[in-house]
């Protein structure tokens, strides 16, 4: 396949062509802005583990997020407050976090995030087709600001939304490759949502069902602080 000069295969969609369409098939910008937050529930099963349990997350605009997942009696609780990151959880307790783990949570608080995805990456790049499943996927890689390892979106050819996402993710134990597949699209207050994400990595591999969202709910701002230390 030979590329063209403005670096996209001919024929092909070019990158911008690609996040337009992925922007409208989520809802268009209007129906995004017209919502300030979100609360969803559903339930999470761990195969790798053999469990299952409850989530919760909590999120507002522009840039705040709260997600508790109680497994076999234990919560666990990770959170963005617009400038910091924390996580709580039986093995590690309360800790702060920093660096690209703090990176990887501003991202996945941005409330907007359809819109802002040529402003989380230094550069975005067309990289060909790959099928997941039975369905034909754009592969669009994205290089990260701090220099890690690249993104790559799967963005499916007939719907134009996100099929996969397979990133780093940066924790405690140190850094993994994460693949989150996204299905079950529904359509809630104009906007199209996944109620099935699974993700699966070199530490675990888990499934969470969405069964309620609701929007606009009033949220404080004090529940995605870091809780002080007791």
């Amino acid at each position: 396949m030979n590329a063209s000069s403005a670096g996209e295969p001919t024929g092909e969609p070019t990158v911008d062509q690609i996040l337009a369409r992925y922007k409208e098939a989520v809802g268009g910008r209007k129906a995004w802005k017209a919502l300030h937050s979100r609360v969803s529930m559903g339930t999470i099963d761990v195969t790798s583990m053999n469990l299952s349990g409850t989530v919760v997350m909590h999120e507002k605009a522009p840039n705040k997020l709260l997600t508790i997942i109680i497994l076999a009696g234990s919560a666990f609780r990770e959170a963005f407050d617009g400038k910091t990151g924390w996580a709580e959880d039986p093995a590690d307790g309360l800790r702060e976090e920093t660096g690209l783990e703090l990176a990887e949570a501003k991202r996945q608080a941005d409330f907007y995030g359809p819109f802002d995805l040529r402003g989380q990456y230094s550069k975005v790049a067309f990289v060909g087709r790959e099928k997941i499943g039975e369905r034909e996927n754009y592969v669009v890689e994205g290089s990260l600001p701090e220099g890690s390892q690249p993104d790559r979106l799967y963005f499916d050819v007939d719907t134009g939304l996100l099929a996969r996402l397979v990133t780093q993710h940066h924790g405690p134990e140190g850094v993994s490759q994460l693949q989150e597949d996204f299905s079950d699209y529904r359509e809630i207050d104009g906007l199209k949502l996944p109620f099935t994400i699974s993700q699966n990595s070199t530490e675990s591999a888990f499934t969470i069902k969405i069964s309620q969202v609701r929007h606009n709910v009033a949220l404080g701002d004090s529940e995605f602080s870091k809780p002080a230390v007791q």
